[in-house]
């Protein structure tokens, strides 16, 4: 079930590039690059990921990222993820994903046992923001 926010980010996106999809059931793919200033669980760091959407058809996509997150007193957290999409009529892309964490952090350790849920939104303008929700089983 869907547990407690974990946490939020804020930033901005840095790099988008298409590239053709690999098959015909893939219409084109959208290379995505976020900085993202985050805190989860109370602790402070920068989000660097990138992520591929690719268009399935008009309105559905599918994505699947990677990243890290360096904290602000230098621990890292490794993150993997995949999610489903929507274009916004502003132009802005919705995302729901789901992640998974590894980091040696002591004060992030229970993220290596977590399924994390985003909802993440990227607009035109460039800006991005994600909040951050805990999945318990």
């Amino acid at each position: 079930m869907l547990g407690e926010k974990i946490g939020s980010e804020r930033g901005k996106v840095t790099s988008r590039r298409i590239i053709p999809g690999d098959d015909k059931m893939s219409f084109i793919k959208m290379e995505i690059t976020v900085e993202m200033e985050t805190t989860v669980y109370g602790v402070s760091g920068m989000n660097i990921g990138t992520y591929v959407v690719y268009e399935r058809g008009p309105g559905q996509m599918f994505g699947e990222g990677q990243g890290i997150i360096m904290t602000n007193d230098g621990d890292g957290i490794i993150w993997q993820g995949v999610g489903v999409g929507r274009g916004e009529e502003d132009g802005s892309i919705a995302m729901a994903a789901s992640i998974v964490c590894q980091t040696t952090s002591e004060k992030l350790a229970k993220l290596n046992h977590l399924l994390v849920l985003v909802e993440q939104k990227a607009d035109m303008a460039g800006s991005a923001s994600s909040e951050l929700y805990e999945w318990k089983a």
